[in-house]
């Protein structure tokens, strides 16, 4: 199985994962991008699994099922273009001879699912389709769900094994990284990616997709609970002295730098 991420719109990642014959596409909020790669690597379209009802996330589903009769996969929300499969926490799909966990991941929305692809033989790694819940460096906005839905959602995230690689939506990482930077300034690990990240877009390559271990490591949104990370968030607000508080200021923080 090969993972690619398709650019669309501004900083969108429209995740593409095929055997060489067919595929699987998270997220498709433009139909075009994604017929366009299915052209150029002669894959026929099996599946789209959709994690949330924003529009940058499912435009372009209609389209592509019009034209090529894939199954969809989805949350349950008025907004989700018919007809789809309507999927909730803990189901299985087993597509491309693949097995998907879901999960639901509250907080960016009070729908947002994530898929799982685990280890099998024929990957080196498990992958995490994550949507807007999790991002490399940061987490999405909580548009709809609680501070305390979002931290127990990046939860089940940190549960899954390090080398998991992270598939997110966006291409945020350097704006995440120079907050998270300001909240970890002497991180050598963050240090390190950060001129990392930089050399990759310099030469406009995708930072992702990450990794779960990686992310441990360098993701303050996922740090909450250390005591150097509750410290620097003291600064924006006095109460930040346990994990949902730091947590909350955080993102309330990240809203506004």
């Amino acid at each position: 199985m090969k993972l690619v991420a398709i650019p669309a719109f501004n900083d969108n990642y429209l995740w593409l994962w095929h055997d060489e014959h067919q595929a699987i596409v998270v997220d498709p909020g433009q139909a075009q991008p994604v017929l366009d790669v299915l052209g150029s690597l002669n894959l026929k379209l099996n599946a789209i699994l959709v994690t949330h009802h924003h529009k940058d996330h499912i435009g372009g589903i209609e389209e592509l099922h019009q034209a090529t009769q894939a199954l969809v996969f989805g949350p349950e929300h008025p907004q989700m273009p018919l007809p789809f499969k309507v999927l909730k926490d803990m189901d299985t799909l087993e597509l491309l001879g693949q097995t998907l966990k879901v999960l639901a991941v509250p907080g960016h929305t009070l729908s947002h699912l994530a898929y799982v692809a685990e280890q099998s033989s024929t990957q080196q790694a498990p992958i995490l389709f994550c949507g807007d819940t999790l991002f490399s460096g940061g987490c999405g906005r909580l548009f709809e769900g609680s501070p305390l839905q979002m931290l127990n959602s990046l939860g089940k995230f940190k549960s899954l094994p390090d080398e998991t690689l992270v598939c997110c939506a966006h291409e945020y990482t350097l704006s995440n990284l120079k907050f998270a930077l300001h909240i970890e300034p002497n991180n050598q690990a963050l240090l390190d990616y950060n001129k990392h990240c930089l050399m990759l877009r310099e030469h406009n390559r995708p930072t992702l997709p990450s990794s779960m271990g990686l992310e441990k490591q360098i993701n303050p949104f996922l740090r909450a609970h250390l005591p150097q990370v509750q410290l620097s968030a003291k600064s924006f607000d006095d109460q930040a002295n346990e994990e949902l508080s730091c947590f909350a200021a955080l993102r309330e923080w990240k809203n506004t730098f």
